[in-house]
């Protein structure tokens, strides 16, 4: 005998699964979209987060992330500094094709000292010059980096000074000069007189001073194309790098060191195609 068969209850069942069915699917679609709103949201803060970020020496916004930070800048380029200097791989310059010309006064004016939360820089008033491959450079400041960026036959110095210089054209000349520890350095302790000084901060100095006594005794130097060590990394820059190590006192690099950031120095940058050319004076 067959049961007893009840049509309304049959489609009453229908009825729920059909609407269970609509529910499961109008649920689903209404999963993915709140998904598709934390994504979206997600996406939104780390895109606007990267905005406000700025570069840095360390974390999420250390020199390895200065390209993602900084999207207009050259940070990813083929033809970045700092470079590590192996003088066997170098192309000898006959001295009579040497075209560096330094033209340092005595009486030339430092104009402030700057501590710009990444280095300590002495701003200098126009006066001192050099004059490279045809073109004229005035100096418009100094900075420190510590230990240096460049390295020398693998040799990471404990300090780097860069010598920025600028033309008209919006390049630069940048003469770096690597320093070790030794004997006090006159130089440094009138430089340093002027520290500490806070991050931000700036102080009127307005006093000159005579940069040739900077320089190291041996006046050969290496020199290549690259770019700015920091952003946007234009790669515009004109590099001398002195072979001689200057000598200053721990006590100098220790000064210099509590008034920057700790290792405020860009890692070794690939060569690529590029010529190092080493010039004997």
């Amino acid at each position: 005998m067959l049961p007893f068969f009840n049509k309304s209850h049959f489609n009453f069942v229908l009825f729920i699964n059909h609407k269970l069915r609509l529910m499961k699917v109008l649920v689903t679609r209404f999963i993915v979209f709140i998904l598709i709103i934390i994504a979206s949201i997600h996406l939104y803060q780390e895109e606007h987060s990267l905005k406000n970020k700025h570069w840095t020496y360390e974390g999420e916004t250390a020199p390895e992330h200065w390209a993602e930070i900084e999207k207009d800048s050259d940070c990813n380029g083929r033809n970045q500094s700092p470079i590590n200097i192996v003088e066997i791989n170098t192309q000898l310059v006959e001295k009579a094709k040497d075209d560096l010309n330094i033209h340092y006064s005595p009486f030339t004016f430092i104009n402030s000292v700057v501590n710009n939360g990444h280095s300590i820089q002495f701003n200098f008033e126009r006066g001192d010059s050099l004059q490279y491959k045809n073109k004229v450079y005035h100096l418009a400041q100094i900075h420190f980096h510590e230990p240096a960026e460049h390295t020398i036959n693998g040799i990471r110095y404990p300090l780097e000074i860069h010598l920025v210089h600028a033309n008209e054209d919006n390049s630069y000349t940048v003469m770096a000069i690597v320093a070790k520890e030794g004997i006090e350095s006159d130089i440094f302790e009138f430089l340093e007189s002027f520290l500490p000084i806070e991050v931000n901060d700036e102080k009127t100095i307005h006093e000159p001073l005579d940069l040739t006594t900077l320089f190291p005794k041996d006046k050969s130097y290496f020199s290549y194309k690259g770019s700015l060590t920091t952003p946007p990394c234009s790669e515009s820059v004109d590099w001398i790098i002195f072979k001689e190590p200057i000598i200053v006192s721990v006590e100098e690099v220790l000064k210099l060191k509590k008034n920057m950031p700790k290792d405020n120095y860009r890692n070794e940058q690939p060569l690529n195609d590029r010529i190092v050319e080493l010039h004997l004076r």
